[in-house]
């Protein structure tokens, strides 16, 4: 690849499972990659100061330890939104940009958000359950409609906003709570931004949709909970850390019902959590939120060109 006068050569180690579409387009384009999905960090520590770039996703932590260890590495790209498993400051002490793809997850996290809403309200999965298992549960199991429903939900960024629109088409009631000023934004779902604690007291419904930082760890917490009407749904889709799991499971009785597409513990191990997915209250799903062929492809064609326009200025 020749960039004004001077050939330069770029190459890049990536150590998770991405779409071979990732690896053609980075090939094609001067890049050289070296695809090592599953490589142990012990690994990639010996290898890493071979290669400018580190393509990963959220397996690894990426610390200290790992960024010191290569002289050459310039960018450290996740594939995907979040960014809690990067020491974000140090990398960029040590002049290394960070490259991510923010846009590509929203619709496809925000319409799991809704999914859960229907879920819940309606008691589906138990009655999915009791078919299956030859019952006929007609007249046994009654649910709620969700149009006039408050919707709350805690940050207003991509995926919070795409979830007011489709909530907002359905007839439902947005509350919004974030750290900026995004009153604008959701007013055009007529909603109204407001504190977090308005919000966990008027919410039928509760949406947890902010990054893994200091000021959302265990944001959710037995204080906090305190403060949810009975009978609410509450859903995450963000971080597991952002709830602290044995508050939620000793107030449990509190909740209409729970949706979970992260866990503190993935994938879950203890018997705490355990106890947690068997509730009958609780629906978790293995942190799919992102995962849907639309938005793999969309991920997939950003990122390429995130990384790219950072190399070669594309």
């Amino acid at each position: 690849m020749k960039k004004g006068e001077v050939f330069v050569i770029v190459d890049a180690l990536v150590v998770d499972n991405v779409p071979d579409r990732l690896v053609f387009l980075l090939r094609s384009n001067g890049i050289n990659v070296n695809y090592s999905p599953g490589i142990h960090r012990e690994e990639i520590i010996k290898v890493l100061n071979n290669y400018d770039i580190l393509v990963f996703r959220s397996r690894l932590k990426i610390d200290k330890e790992i960024i010191d260890s290569s002289n050459k590495l310039r960018y450290l790209a996740r594939f995907g939104v979040g960014l809690d498993n990067v020491d974000i400051e140090y990398a960029m002490k040590k002049g290394i940009k960070i490259i991510n793809a923010p846009n590509a997850p929203s619709k496809s996290v925000a319409q799991l958000i809704i999914s859960m809403i229907f879920i819940l309200e309606r008691k589906l999965y138990n009655i999915i359950d009791m078919v299956k298992n030859g019952e006929w549960p007609k007249g046994k199991i009654i649910g709620n409609e969700i149009d006039g429903k408050t919707l709350g939900i805690i940050g207003f960024g991509r995926i919070g906003r795409a979830t007011a629109r489709y909530a907002y088409l359905l007839g439902m009631k947005i509350l919004a709570n974030d750290i900026i000023d995004v009153s604008e934004e959701v007013q055009k779902y007529e909603g109204k931004q407001v504190s977090l604690d308005y919000l966990l007291k008027n919410s039928d419904i509760i949406s947890l949709s902010v990054p893994l930082t200091s000021l959302t760890y265990h944001m959710i917490n037995y204080e906090t909970i305190s403060l949810i009407k009975n009978n609410a749904i509450l859903i995450n889709t963000g971080r597991g850390e952002v709830i602290d799991t044995k508050a939620l499971l000793e107030n449990i009785d509190k909740f209409k019902g729970i949706g979970l597409d992260v866990l503190e513990q993935e994938p879950p191990k203890d018997e705490m959590f355990r106890r947690l997915i068997k509730n009958d209250k609780v629906i978790v799903t293995s942190h799919i939120g992102s995962e849907t062929y639309e938005a793999m492809d969309r991920l997939t064609e950003e990122f390429a060109a995130n990384i790219l326009k950072e190399v070669w200025n594309k």
